[in-house]
C-alpha cells in the first residue's frame, strides 16, 4: 500500500494549535514558524489547491494581552480573552497571508453549526464560497460564547468536522509529536512510529497516550478521535510534526503518520452523521447485530444488549459490538423508549410502548459503518 503525497489531494485542511502558534513564554506569535508554514500554504495555493486553515490561538493570544496570570481560567475569563484574542489571532493570519497576495476569511463556529443540519449547509457554503473566491478560510471555534457544555472541547476534532464539512479529501493535524507511535516514546521505550494505518482498529486506538502541553487541550487521543471523524467521512488523515520550520513540506521526509480513509464513497447525508454530530449516547449490540449490520441491514431493537446516555429521538448515538465501536447512526426513539425496547422483537414495540413506532432502532439509511 502506497504512501500518499500532499500533492495527490485536492482540498486540504490544516489544523494549527495554540502550543505551535504561541510561544507560552513570551505570549506572542511564533512568526518565524508562522511564515514557513504560510510559504508552504502559499505553495498549496499556487499549485491551485483548496487550503482551509483551522487554528488555536485565541484564549493563549488574548490571555497575554490582557497580562492574565498563568493557570486555568474561569469560563467568563476565557470567553473574554478569546474575545481579544480572536482579533489578534485574525489580523496575524490575514497579515502573513497577505504577503502572498492570499485573502483570508475569517469563519467562528459553533458546535451547533454542526449539529443542526441547516445551519450546518449555511457554514458549508460560507465556506465553499470562500473557496471559489480563492481565499483561504481561517476557522476557530468561537470561544466568545461557547461553554464547557456546549463546545468542540478541542480542534482536532473541530478540523475533523470542518474537513468533513467542506468535502476535503485531507487533514493534516500539525501536533507537537511526528506521529502515532506503537507504545509512548520516551522514558527508555524502544517506541516506533507508525507510518501507516490503513484502519482505525481498537488496537490503534490503544496506542494513543496521553499528551499535549500547558496551551493544547488535545493529545493523541483526541487526534485519533478527529481521525475516525474524518476517514469514517472520505477524508485521509495525517498527523506530522509541527516543531519544524515548514512542516508541510517536511511531509515529504516521511517522519508522519497518515491515516487512510476507506475506498467506498460516501454520501453528503452520511458524512454528516459520521464526521459532524457529537454521539449522545452508546448502543451495545450483539455478535449477530454485527454481522447483519454490515450485510446492510437496519439495526433492531432485538440486538441491542444495553443502553447508555441521555439522548433523544434523531440524536447521534455510537454503536458498539463485542470488539468495539462499528458505527454511528440517527437513534429512532428517545433513551427511555430505547431502554425499554432493547432486545424485543419488533413487533412487541407498540405494546410495550403504547404506540406504533418503528421497526428499526436505527434505520439503515441513518447508519454509517466504519468500513464504509
Amino acid at each position: 500500500m502506497s504512501t500518499p503525497r500532499l500533492a495527490d489531494f485536492r482540498r486540504i485542511v490544516v489544523k494549527v494549535g495554540s502550543s505551535l502558534l504561541v510561544d507560552s513564554t513570551a505570549g506572542a506569535v511564533n512568526e518565524a514558524w508562522l511564515a514557513s508554514l504560510v510559504d508552504d500554504i502559499a505553495g498549496l495555493h499556487g499549485a491551485k489547491r483548496d487550503v482551509i486553515v483551522v487554528s488555536s490561538g485565541a484564549i493563549a493570544l488574548g490571555r497575554s494581552r490582557l497580562r492574565l496570570p498563568k493557570g486555568s481560567l474561569k469560563l467568563e475569563d476565557s470567553q473574554a480573552a478569546a474575545s481579544v484574542g480572536q482579533i489578534a489571532l485574525a489580523r496575524t493570519w490575514a497579515e502573513v497571508l497577505g504577503r502572498h497576495g492570499i485573502t483570508a476569511g475569517q469563519v467562528l463556529l459553533t458546535l451547533g453549526d454542526t449539529e443542526e443540519r441547516r445551519r450546518y449547509l449555511n457554514a458549508r457554503s460560507t465556506i465553499e464560497r470562500l473557496l471559489d473566491w480563492r481565499a483561504v478560510p481561517v476557522i476557530n471555534e468561537n470561544d466568545t460564547v461557547a461553554t464547557n457544555e456546549i463546545r468542540y472541547g478541542d480542534n482536532d476534532r473541530l478540523a475533523a468536522r470542518v474537513a468533513t464539512m467542506a468535502s476535503a479529501d485531507l487533514l493534516v493535524l500539525l501536533s507537537d509529536v511526528d506521529g502515532l507511535y506503537d507504545q509512548p516514546p520516551g522514558d527508555g521505550h524502544d517506541a516506533k512510529l507508525l507510518s501507516l494505518v490503513p484502519r482505525i482498529t481498537p488496537e490503534i486506538e490503544a496506542m494513543a497516550g496521553e499528551a499535549g502541553s500547558d496551551l493544547s487541550r488535545g493529545g493523541m487521543r483526541t487526534k485519533i478521535e478527529a481521525g475516525k471523524i474524518a476517514t469514517q467521512a472520505g477524508t485521509h488523515m495525517v498527523i506530522a510534526s509541527g516543531r519544524v520550520a515548514n512542516p508541510l513540506t517536511a511531509i515529504a521526509g516521511g517522519r508522519c503518520t497518515w491515516f487512510l480513509t476507506p475506498a467506498n464513497p460516501v454520501t453528503a447525508r452520511k458524512k454528516w452523521i459520521a464526521g459532524s454530530l457529537e454521539p449522545k449516547g452508546i448502543l451495545h449490540i450483539d455478535a449477530g447485530a454485527v454481522a447483519a449490520l454490515r450485510q446492510g441491514r437496519s439495526l433492531l431493537p432485538a440486538g441491542v444488549k444495553k443502553v447508555e446516555g441521555a439522548f433523544s429521538r434523531g440524536d447521534a448515538v455510537v454503536i458498539r459490538g463485542p470488539d468495539g465501536e462499528i458505527g454511528r447512526g440517527l437513534i429512532a426513539y428517545d433513551a427511555e423508549d430505547a431502554v425499554r425496547i432493547m432486545g424485543k422483537s419488533s413487533a412487541d414495540i407498540s405494546s410495550i410502548l403504547g404506540f406504533e413506532g418503528r421497526v428499526a432502532i436505527v434505520h439503515r439509511d441513518d447508519l454509517v459503518m466504519d468500513r464504509e
